[in-house]
């Protein structure tokens, strides 16, 4: 029950918020997610967190609903650390205590949505009344398993992909649970690493409990409750309010993953969706039934990604809490691509909710052509090299996910080489590395050709070339819309598909598919890695002169290219 509630079945009518203290405080509480995670940024090991920011913090109330989360957090940990804190309401109840925080990574049992993203929570107090909760998420590097990195293509059960942390303490009382970090550091490569960004984690978590406190010590307990129930009502009535604005109807858009890695080919996701006046439902009735690779989403991904994508289309100002998920209805068919269950295989998760992106758009785009995009690189191209450092003797893992081309939109191009959707991390840095890895860069730019034709054309992927130096390590890649292209919208053309290939001094270039696994690199060789562009928007024959000159100029384009698509 909230806080609001609760006072008014007693008779006692609380004093209205005042908008003025609501955003305000709203800002405060904001702010104390940033700082988690700046926190964690400026103090992980790894540089999958310190450059590429693949992390998140958020704020939620005694009932576990998302309250607040942090500005530069991923769309994908929405529903997640919600989930986590849902968990932990279930489980425990009235067994929790100041200085408590808890741990989980498990999609099935704990509300993650892959084993490598860990969620820290701590139960904020005041006295013995439970006020709500900070959490965080880190994705890391590696949680063991079968393949260095957690994230190979072709695993065919969750029990391959890592450790499965179900819902447990890690701090009791504000004392380390020891037992259960020796037990997690012991089961993950590179433990150093691993500790140093859990301890990140941990400071984060210490440190959004004591800001969170400092909120309730300046307005009171009861006045943040309510300031709580009133982010999560207004949210909902600015989302509701967007949603009216669709028109009522029925739509609906099929689209496909390239394959499981593991056998299964051309996998539909399938979506329906209704709208009439302020409620709107999306039915994934026909999706095609989970598969044995691991690009399965549970509930909460799809959630996610379906949360984003309405939000994106409808006002992306809209908070990020809990008041999005009640204005929205999902049918998702449990043992589905979509809604699986254990013992489904999920690490590549997010190449699918880019998918869920992509249906969601297409079906809407009749209703809303003004504010539809064409389809974005569809895909989070991931790449991991791993083996021992000559320079250290030490063992090493080097995960980045690589962006690609955005979408081309009514009014404008799409972006070249960015990150898409739900998804909100950097591209690593050259520099960075070569420094952290012994790896030589080879060659960093624009896939020419790969944005999609159109009145507007769509963004292009990235080529990033890698080279072991000294030494021979292990390449595993994963890569979605290699086969089935970024579609365009409204006479749009299609954008580039990915692909990866070996180049070794002497031989042939040798093309590798989709999902590469265990490929191993001596120095004479060098990965070549291409993500997917993006589609475009309207005819071609609409594109005006003078931005089919400076395609031309741009040298984005070949000849060949602007002869098929423009003349």
């Amino acid at each position: 029950m909230s806080e609001t509630a609760a006072l008014e079945r007693a008779g006692t009518t609380p004093a209205p918020i005042d908008p003025i203290e609501l955003e305000i405080v709203w800002n405060g509480l904001k702010s104390v997610a940033d700082e988690c995670f700046l926190t964690i940024m400026r103090s992980a090991f790894s540089t999958n967190i310190k450059e590429r920011h693949d992390h998140s913090t958020a704020i939620a109330d005694a009932n576990g609903r998302l309250i607040v989360q942090a500005e530069n957090a991923l769309p994908i940990h929405l529903a997640s650390m919600s989930g986590l804190m849902g968990h932990i309401c279930a489980q425990f109840g009235d067994d929790l205590a100041p200085g408590d925080i808890f741990i989980a990574n498990d999609p099935h049992v704990a509300g993650g949505t892959h084993l490598p993203d860990i969620n820290l929570a701590a139960p904020v107090f005041d006295g013995k009344r439970l006020i709500g909760f900070v959490a965080n998420i880190v994705h890391h590097a590696d949680v063991g398993g079968a393949a260095v990195g957690s994230m190979s293509g072709g695993l065919d059960e969750i029990y391959k992909e890592g450790l499965r942390i179900p819902l447990v303490r890690l701090f009791r009382r504000g004392e380390l649970v020891d037992d259960i970090q020796r037990l997690l550091m012991l089961n993950m490569r590179l433990p150093e690493e691993r500790q140093g960004d859990l301890n990140a984690q941990i400071a984060a978590a210490r440190l959004g409990r004591r800001r969170l406190e400092d909120v309730m010590g300046r307005i009171g307990a009861d006045r943040l409750c309510r300031i709580f129930d009133e982010i999560v009502e207004r949210t909902n009535l600015r989302m509701r309010t967007a949603i009216a604005q669709v028109p009522d109807g029925s739509y609906g858009f099929t689209d496909m993953m390239d394959d499981d890695g593991a056998g299964t080919e051309d996998i539909r996701i399938v979506l329906k969706i209704e709208k009439a006046g302020e409620r709107i439902c999306f039915d994934f009735t026909g999706t095609d039934p989970q598969v044995a690779g691991n690009f399965n989403l549970t509930f909460n991904a799809t959630q996610s990604a379906v949360c984003y994508a309405l939000k994106a289309l409808l006002d992306p100002e809209v908070p990020n809490n809990h008041g999005i998920f009640d204005a929205i209805d999902i049918v998702a068919p449990e043992g589905s691509l979509v809604n699986c269950v254990s013992p489904a295989a999920v690490a590549l998760r997010a190449n699918t909710c880019q998918r869920v992106v992509d249906v969601v758009i297409g079906a809407l785009a009749e209703a809303l052509p003004d504010r539809a995009i064409a389809a974005a690189n569809g895909a989070n191209t991931s790449a991991v090299f791993a083996g021992i450092d000559p320079r250290t003797g030490r063992q090493y893992v080097y995960l980045e996910t690589l962006g690609g081309g955005m979408g081309a939109r009514a009014t404008k191009d799409g972006k070249d080489g960015v990150q898409v959707n739900i998804t909100n991390t950097s591209n690593l840095p050259v520099e960075a590395i070569e420094q952290e890895y012994p790896l030589r860069v080879e060659g960093y730019a624009l896939v020419e050709d790969s944005g999609g034709a159109g009145r507007h054309r769509g963004g292009m992927g990235i080529r990033r070339i890698l080279r072991p130096v000294d030494h021979t390590c292990e390449f595993n890649g994963v890569g979605e819309r290699f086969r089935h292209q970024p579609w365009g919208l409204f006479g749009g053309q299609p954008g580039g598909a990915g692909s990866f290939a070996i180049e070794t001094e002497g031989q042939a270039r040798r093309m590798l598919p989709p999902k590469a696994s265990t490929i191993r690199l001596s120095p004479a060789s060098r990965v070549v890695i291409e993500t997917p562009g993006a589609g475009g928007y309207g005819p071609p024959a609409e594109r005006t002169e003078t931005e089919r000159a400076e395609d031309a100029r741009s040298g984005k384009f070949t000849e060949a290219y602007m002869t098929r698509n423009y003349k």
